[in-house]
């Protein structure tokens, strides 16, 4: 057997340690460095969770959506449009999200209306995402340090030191925690993450399979089974992100089993997507999802962000973006020594982002006979009218945070 590769040494400090090579501390590292802000990206994983197809990962962290006002972040970090443009076509630009009960189709959403230059929902796999941000990263001569797991966090009047598993500390006038639901940094901070859990438990699968309504949308399916939303992907490996037989299930369960298999998906889309024939499944995990935002964004010379600071139903895929969107605006809150106004601008949105998700999934969920003939007789109704078909859309892509 092979020794293993000895870690990447570790500097003795930084202006700003990032703990979290996700989208959201990728986001963050890239605004510091074309800010010209020392920094030090950190990660647990030997390789990124969502690098691969086939990453193992099995958490609910696998976006699958990237919205305008993210590509619009993009631009942002690079006004040449290249970062946006690379994005963009390794996945599918989606022009609509449409709601059903079972095969009645309740509501179009479309987002070619949308005042953005990228008025569509992109598709595209999580591991793409932070390809391409960790790409340009590099690009800019940063790095991830991995794998480095920090296990303690403590802070003092002239900064925070952080210490790995392994031993090592790093010093740095501040530290954001970009490490997910669980977050160390967090922890060390004694911020609370008020909020609670759904009772139901998610499945998340990628399969091929035929779909009458095709790859040219995503859909939202109620049903008193539950919550269920096909989204197509690009077929892996394939250049220009082309469109195939490839899809992104998530569904509300009331108890599945850890590890999702062929027949259980077949079953499952068989009652919920009538039409749905299911060839083979790529990968599968069952997850519990909780309702939570954390009750400061920062802590002293600790701050958080994505998941960190906020997590939520992933109905209508809020979750990566509003993470990256995090990473922006607290490396330009850094950059301009203005760090009260991260949390000012974007915990509100946090907040925001919870309840129309929640408010989402209860609606779609609601086993109420009443309450389900209820929606289903005014949801029509109200997506007759342009204004409001127009703000659903502004709110799903997430340009009202600009």
């Amino acid at each position: 057997m092979p020794l293993p590769l000895p870690l990447p040494p570790l500097p003795a400090r930084t202006t700003v340690a990032v703990v979290g090579a996700g989208p959201t501390g990728l986001a963050l590292a890239l605004t510091l460095a074309g800010a010209g802000i020392d920094f030090v990206l950190l990660d647990r994983q030997a390789e990124g969770a969502g690098t691969s197809p086939g990453s193992a990962e099995g958490t609910p962290t696998r976006a699958a959506v990237v919205h305008a006002r993210t590509l619009e972040v993009l631009d942002e970090l690079d006004p040449s449009g290249a970062l946006s443009a690379e994005l963009v076509g390794r996945g599918i630009p989606v022009s609509r999200f449409r709601i059903r009960d079972g095969a009645r189709l309740l509501a179009t959403i479309p987002f070619d209306g949308l005042r953005t230059t990228h008025p569509y929902a992109l598709m595209a796999p999580q591991y793409e995402t932070e390809a391409v941000l960790l790409a340009r990263l590099r690009a800019l001569g940063g790095d991830v340090h991995r794998p480095y797991e920090v296990t303690a966090v403590t802070q003092d009047a002239d900064g925070v030191t952080l210490t790995t598993a392994t031993g090592e500390t790093l010093r740095a006038d501040h530290a954001v925690g970009a490490d997910g639901m669980h977050s160390t940094v967090r922890g060390a901070a004694g911020i609370g993450f008020t909020g609670a859990a759904y009772e139901e438990s998610f499945v998340l699968a990628d399969v091929t399979m035929d779909w009458a309504p095709g790859p040219r949308e995503v859909s939202l399916a109620f049903g008193a089974a539950g919550l269920t939303v096909i989204a197509p992907l690009p077929d892996p490996g394939s250049a220009g992100g082309s469109r195939g037989r490839h899809y992104r299930v998530v569904a509300t369960v009331a108890e599945a089993p850890a590890e999702p298999d062929l027949a259980f998906v077949r079953r499952l889309l068989d009652e919920r997507a009538p039409g749905a024939t299911v060839h083979s499944l790529a990968w599968s995990s069952r997850f519990r999802i909780h309702h939570r935002v954390a009750d400061r964004y920062r802590a002293g010379r600790l701050l958080l962000a994505g998941d960190a600071a906020h997590v939520h139903s992933p109905a209508g895929g809020q979750g990566m973006n509003t993470g990256i969107q995090d990473g922006y605006a607290l490396g330009r809150a850094l950059a301009d020594g203005d760090i009260d106004a991260y949390e000012t601008r974007r915990r509100p949105v946090a907040l925001r982002v919870v309840a129309l998700t929640d408010r989402m999934t209860r609606v779609a969920t609601t086993r109420s006979p009443v309450l389900r003939a209820v929606r289903n007789t005014v949801l029509p109704l109200l997506a007759r009218v342009p204004a409001l078909r127009g703000r659903l859309a502004t709110e799903l892509a997430e340009l009202n945070y600009r």
